[in-house]
């Protein structure tokens, strides 16, 4: 079976951690420090605050913007379940807008409509690894005086513009989870030029500490460890290597699966480097299930990002969430993703194109 993914972990990342072992500083410490200095200066912004995981960084920077009890947050449906999740530890409501059809991202044209009195802040998901559409949404933002919090979860290295996504907004987030782009095992980080938003972050994440044992605000114990960061450190080394070894798995499988009928291959937009997170193509017959058990048995991983609009899960629906977005509709039944990791080879690229052909002559 080619797996779906496989985190790349190799001797440096190990000698890394027994180093921080060896040191007896394993909680938050100088490998941290050097881990936020380093990622910082990657995105290109002034500030970077590592915590425990993706979900924790939305919370904190939602809470570092202000955002509570009676406040909205615009957002896609079309996401994990954390995006809005993190809306809701907050006392505020996830607000949730339809998606553009070809990038799966929030779609501008209609966040306009959606904006109310309560709105607070727009939360735009840079879905898959490619940039969501950014200038329109943050002009949006400006003429209403809302924060943009990028949820860039899945797009570490991802490029819209010219500019690098985690510097687009007033604060970005990214996870560290196995499978994402790169990984610290478990972990995340807000990215942001503001020094007051850095600040309230950093005193959030650990028990609301401004001094030690001093506590002048609720807190929580979002930390990241310095076990997580010596991860980190090695792996942002090879980022980039690994973001071009999906950029050109992704083109291959485009190549070919172009000429399969059946199936719709990733749109990507003019002036964006899509990094690839997921490789997800779209099932146009209406048989999915039919497709999902004939690729695994013949040895390719497959994963559905994501079956469900987050405001029809059952969380959503038990707190009266009633919306209509059709896209995410559609889409969430029509999507599969597959390999496309840097870890794979050409026989494996050769054999998922193969079995992809094969499902398109026993389905169409």
């Amino acid at each position: 079976m080619i797996p779906i993914a496989n985190p790349i972990i190799e001797d440096d990342e190990i000698q890394e951690v027994v180093e921080v072992l060896k040191s007896g500083f394993i909680a938050q410490g100088p490998k941290v420090a050097e881990f936020e200095e380093k990622f910082a200066n990657y995105v290109g912004t002034e500030y970077a605050v590592a915590v425990s995981s993706g979900t924790t960084a939305l919370h904190l920077a939602l809470l570092a913007a202000g955002v509570g009890e009676g406040d909205e947050v615009i957002t896609t449906p079309f996401s994990f379940a954390a995006t809005g999740n993190s809306v809701l530890y907050t006392g505020a409501k996830p607000v949730f807008v339809d998606i553009d059809p070809q990038t799966y991202n929030l779609d501008p044209e209609k966040i306009q409509e959606a904006i109310t009195p309560q709105t607070k802040a727009i939360l735009p998901v840079h879905l898959y690894g490619q940039p969501a559409d950014m200038n329109p949404i943050s002009k949006i933002a400006s003429e209403n005086d809302l924060f943009v919090i990028e949820d860039a979860a899945q797009a570490h290295g991802a490029i819209y513009k010219g500019k690098m996504v985690g510097a687009l907004g007033e604060m970005a987030c990214f996870s560290f989870y196995p499978t994402k782009n790169m990984t610290t095992s478990e972990g995340g980080i807000v990215t942001t030029n503001n020094q007051e938003m850095a600040d309230k972050i950093r005193i959030l994440r650990a028990h609301g500490e401004k001094e030690r044992y001093k506590h002048s605000v609720l807190g929580y114990n979002f930390r990241m460890t310095d076990i997580s960061a010596a991860i980190g450190v090695v792996q942002l080394k090879k980022l980039d290597k690994f973001n071009q070894k999906r950029i050109e798995n992704a083109a291959y499988l485009s190549e070919h699966i172009n000429e399969i009928k059946g199936i719709k291959a990733p749109f990507i937009m003019d002036e964006v480097r899509h990094v690839f997170h997921q490789y997800t193509i779209r099932i146009e017959n209406g048989f999915r299930d039919d497709w999902i058990k004939f690729i695994n048995e013949n040895g390719v991983g497959t994963g559905i990002h994501y079956p469900i609009p987050i405001y029809e899960q059952e969380l959503y629906q038990n707190l009266g969430f009633d919306y209509k977005c059709p896209e995410a509709e559609k889409a969430a039944n029509e999507v599969i993703s597959i390999p496309v990791h840097p870890s794979l080879n050409v026989e494996d690229l050769e054999k998922i194109v193969q079995v992809l052909e094969d499902a398109s002559l026993n389905f169409i």
